[in-house]
């Protein structure tokens, strides 16, 4: 059975693109388009990673990385922040937030399967 990844981002390109190329690996996905949309789906899917996007509207990444941490069933589902913003202080919030990992746009598609490996600790 294939690892369940939920992805939320507002921009469909970059949604697209990942869902694109996690797919061609062999991952199921989910995708989100807002805060409270990822919320709700990673409750009713239950993903073994998500993709967050930093700026998104009704919630914002940070916000729905908290309350997955929070929520009983998702606290140890890892949380991977994406995000144009690269300062420190935003790295440094995410991972306060409960993030596992930080990735700037933009990316590579070698990139985001090899971060996607090692998150879910395959080889």
């Amino acid at each position: 059975m294939s690892a369940k990844i939920l992805i939320a981002d507002d921009e469909p390109f970059i949604a697209r693109s990942l869902s694109y190329v996690l797919e061609k690996s062999g991952y199921e996905i989910y995708l989100a388009r807002d805060g409270e949309e990822a919320l709700r789906r990673a409750i009713d899917v239950k993903p073994d990673l998500v993709f967050l996007d930093l700026m998104m509207p009704k919630k914002n990444g940070y916000e729905v990385c908290s309350e997955i941490r929070n929520h009983p069933e998702l606290q140890n589902v890892p949380i991977i922040l994406i995000t144009a913003k690269g300062q420190k202080a935003d790295l440094e919030r995410g991972l306060e937030a409960g993030a596992n990992e930080y990735m700037t746009k933009p990316f590579s598609p070698t990139q985001v399967v090899a971060r996607v490996k090692q998150v879910l600790g395959a080889s």
